[in-house]
Parts: C-alpha cells; structure tokens; sequence
C-alpha cells in the first residue's frame, strides 16, 4: 500500500538521532477508515511498512466521548482498553499512546518527533513567548501529561485554531515534549521540518550558541576501570552495564518524558559508594541511571543497550539545556509532571521494549 510506504520512509528519514532517541517520537498515515501509527516501544528508523498498527477510526472515536474516571491510573486503563479493542485483527501490536491524538489530525501523515534543536525552545522559560514570534502560524499547548489527557486538549485547540484560521495547524509544539508536524503529503512534512529546523538554527547562531554539544575526554582507562569497579561495588547488583563518556554540563532534572523513560529524572553527582547510592534511592525511588563524578559521566542500567541509551539521553538533556539559553534557560518539568510519568504504566511497558 503506497500510504504505508511513504509513512516508511518517513518514518526512517525522521527516526535518526537529530530528531529521536531510543524508542521515542511515533509517526502515523490515515485514511477515512483506518489510522496506521507505529507500535509502541519499537524505533522509527527500524520500523517496517507490514508493521504498522491499524486501528478502526470509527472506535478510536468512540473514545472521545467516553466518561473517563477521575482518578489517572483508572483513567489510562479505560482509554488502554478502549484502543485495544479498536486495534484491526490483522495488524497485531499495542499501538503508541499518542494514536488518537494522531487520529484527531485531519491530515494524512503526522510525524511526531523530539529534536534537540526544537526542545531548546519548548523545554524553556520564554519558548512559548519566543515561538509565538518564530512560528506565528503554529500551535503551542502548555504542558499536558500525555495520552489521553493530552490528546482531549488537542482537540479542543484544534478545533479553536480551525474555528479562527479556517484550517488545522500543520505544525504543533508542545512544552517540554516535542513537536507534531502533519501534512497531507511526505513533501509537506519535509518542508515543514525544513522551515522549522533551519530557523531555529539561525537563532542560535544569532545567538552565538553552539548547536554541538561540548563533552571532554574520556580519563584514562585506569582511572576509568577503578571508577566502574566503585559504581558496580555502589549498586550492590550482579545484573549491571556500564557506559561511559567524558564530561558534560549535565541537566539537573526531568526535562521531557523520553528523558525520563530512558535515563531517570534526576543524576546522581559525586563520588559513588552504597551509602550514598542508598540515600539517592530512597529518595528518589531509584537506583541512579546517570552517575556524573569527576572527569566522566556514566550510564548505569541492567543492560549495555539500556546503559548507553541512559547516557545518551543525558546527553540529549545537556544538549537541550545549553540551547534553552536562547529562551531564558531551561524550564524542568513538576514534581506533578514527573511523578505521573515516573508511574505510569504505558512507559513502563515502552521501556521494557529496549
């Protein structure tokens, strides 16, 4: 089918590094019928045309005129059973959260990514202010925590945008999360993508900002074995892998959901032991997943893919927070915010994926 193939090719051309990491961003093709969006958990530049989940539209609008229960866990289980039973026999798979969010779009490719470049903007204290100026035509919405809740208030700004302008937006930008790009065919999509990305690069330049993240040399490698020893014997786990690189101007805290998915909330600083990885701990619910000491920076999880994507995604986190300079500094997500990432289940499931 010639839509899934140009949702292929999207998919792949939007899914390297300068626009995702690890399992995040979710791209989707429509028609009248049906709405095909990447599985949950899977990676854009992986992904395959024959993988793509269906679901019924005419379900999928079922759900927008549900009566949700109040309470979020509840809420997000209703909504998880309600797209399952939408999800098209023949296309088996838990489609992304963000599917009926897609669906509320009336064109028919959206590609939803985080880049770097374009979260500088909405992961700071005057994005919303200096997007406005930038990119008059496009949608900023608050922060909203996502599915269900935050494809509801899409809705609702679609339709007010409609209402004022006599079309969609083609471009949505959401705080602290990423931004939604969707047009009616792949050429609108790079275009849109262009426009955007190569503005934003000019304002940094204006603003003498590197868009290249600084890291610094990796210590030696005896420096570098006695320092893993410490944060393997800190752990007290056998189930370990470490990642390493040199140092950063680290992020302090939680900045978008893809960042705390895949390298936690909050680094550990300082010198590690099990005390200290202990406290952290108990409170913060975790076991630390970046450690920053001295002359190097680590990722820490149960597995060697899972502790580089850890310290990718902290350097994902740097990169945002040197470019949110340009918009009055970096703005980290509440404690509210974090925490109901932090426990939902459909990241818990998106992280098991990896």
């Amino acid at each position: 089918m010639e839509l899934l193939d140009r949702i292929t090719e999207l998919s792949h051309e939007f899914g390297t590094s300068d626009y995702v990491r690890g399992g995040g961003g979710n791209t989707s093709a429509k028609n009248t019928s049906t709405l095909w969006v990447k599985p949950s958990g899977t990676t854009l530049a992986g992904i395959e045309a024959d993988k793509f989940v269906g679901l019924s539209r005419k379900k999928l609008a079922q759900l927008y005129a549900v009566q949700t229960p109040e309470e979020p866990a509840a809420r997000e289980k209703l909504v998880r059973e309600m797209m399952e039973q939408a999800v098209q026999a023949e296309t088996p798979g838990r489609a992304s959260v963000e599917a009926p969010l897609h669906d509320s779009i009336a064109y028919r490719y959206v590609v939803h990514t985080h880049p770097a470049l374009v979260n500088g903007m909405t992961c700071a204290v005057d994005g919303k202010k200096v997007c406005a100026r930038l990119f008059p035509q496009s949608l900023w919405l608050d922060y909203i925590d996502p599915g269900y809740t935050l494809c509801m208030e899409v809705r609702k700004h679609i339709q007010a945008y409609r209402d004022a302008n006599g079309h969609e937006p083609y471009v949505i930008f959401l705080k602290n999360h990423g931004v939604f790009v969707a047009g009616n065919t792949p050429r609108q999509i790079r275009n849109l993508y262009d426009k955007m990305l190569s503005g934003l690069r000019m304002l940094y330049e204006k603003m003498k900002i590197s868009t290249e993240l600084r890291v610094g040399p990796l210590p030696e490698s005896e420096w570098l074995a006695a320092a893993r020893a410490r944060i393997l014997d800190s752990v007290q786990r056998a189930d370990v892998a470490i990642a390493e690189s040199g140092m950063f101007e680290f992020a302090e805290g939680p900045i978008s959901p893809d960042h705390i998915v895949y390298s936690k909330s909050y680094p550990f600083v300082g010198e590690p032991s099990a005390e200290a990885f202990t406290a952290f701990q108990k409170m913060h619910g975790y076991l630390p997943q970046v450690v920053a000491y001295e002359h190097a920076v680590f990722g820490v999880a149960a597995t060697a893919k899972k502790a580089a994507l850890a310290l990718e995604l902290a350097q994902d986190g740097a990169m945002v927070k040197k470019l949110a300079k340009a918009f009055g500094g970096v703005d980290y997500m509440s404690d509210r915010a974090r925490q109901f990432i932090e426990n939902w289940e459909v990241e818990s499931y998106r992280s098991k994926q990896i």
